[in-house]
């Protein structure tokens, strides 16, 4: 076995989540992880027990140089400490856990540990709570209450395509193919799809971009890319609370598969790689329920006449 420090994994991890083309962002969040473990691990082993009691200010004193090998116990202990000092929601403990866990698998692949301490250690349960979103027609009310030309555009091209915030922002003129009504995305982990857009939508993006020929679609300070933050602050302005752009997506995959039935393509059109991440956007249409029930259902349908001699 290869056993080592933190501070020597953390780097080939760094390295093997680049590789597999995770974005920066999602990388610096699972070393922040990571880190925190470390740090905690370091306290754990240098303090003695009688005066250890950690807070997040003895972090700063903490260090990565100290072996990987840890049990499950004191994975535990961390995220005791952790719920403890913060307030996490079940969402949070599910991601911190699936770092470690991913972090764990990594080095056991790698010879750095002799077994994953993740293994037995149980996932907070998450309440499935619905996704509130608008129906088509809502969407379209909010679209023309918007004065502003851009921010129109931006909340129309969102729905047109179903793209991400971060998605949106990322297109370039140069990504349009006005010919094919498509729009070239680069998605989470660099991965490229092509979305198809609507006529009326391409033609106010014609008008919007005018003679420009390159450059972002949606131009931000010192001409570079919208932020996120500034789409989200559209939202804020114009969208009924609660609505924000991921729900405009939603309202994307719902309108899209309850007229196709086709969820292979919204999964396609949406760039997830699990089909299991589309099906918690899709709603079955209230009309198909209540044909089915009217169908199928015995107290909804029509009377059954008496069997003969029961009169």
């Amino acid at each position: 076995m290869n056993s080592g420090y933190f501070s020597e994994w953390l780097k080939s991890y760094r390295d093997y989540l680049r590789m597999r083309n995770y974005s920066d962002r999602t990388i610096e969040s699972y070393e922040q992880v990571i880190r925190h473990f470390a740090y905690y691990v370091w306290l754990r082993r240098h303090t003695e027990t009688t005066k250890l009691v950690i807070y997040w200010k003895d972090f700063e004193n903490a260090r990565l140089d100290t072996n990987v090998e840890v049990t499950p116990v004191i994975v535990t202990d961390f995220l005791s400490f952790v719920s403890s000092m913060r307030t996490y929601k079940p969402k949070t403990f599910h991601r911190m856990i699936s770092t470690l866990s991913s972090f764990y698998r990594f080095l056991s692949v790698q010879g750095g540990v002799v077994a994953n301490p993740l293994a037995g250690i149980e996932r907070p349960r998450i309440k499935q709570q619905e996704i509130r979103y608008l129906k088509h027609s809502q969407v379209l009310r909010l679209i023309d209450a918007i004065e502003d030309p851009r921010d129109k555009l931006i909340v129309r091209t969102i729905y047109a395509t179903g793209v991400r915030v971060s998605e949106l922002c990322g297109i370039t003129i140069g990504d349009i193919d006005f010919d094919e009504r498509t729009i070239r995305i680069r998605g989470k982990g660099d991965k490229i799809r092509i979305v198809f857009v609507d006529e009326d939508t391409l033609e106010e993006i014609r008008k919007f971009i005018g003679k420009r020929i390159e450059g972002p679609l949606f131009v931000g300070q010192q001409e570079k890319h919208l932020s996120p933050r500034a789409v989200q602050h559209i939202f804020r302005n114009y969208a009924p609370p609660g609505i924000t752009p991921h729900k405009i997506r939603h309202s994307y995959a719902s309108e899209l598969y309850r007229r196709s039935k086709n969820l292979r393509v919204v999964q396609e059109n949406l760039g997830h790689t699990s089909i299991k991440t589309t099906e918690i956007y899709l709603h079955t249409d209230l009309d198909e329920r209540r044909q089915v029930y009217q169908q199928f259902f015995p107290l909804a349908g029509k009377p059954e006449s008496s069997p003969p001699g029961n009169s």
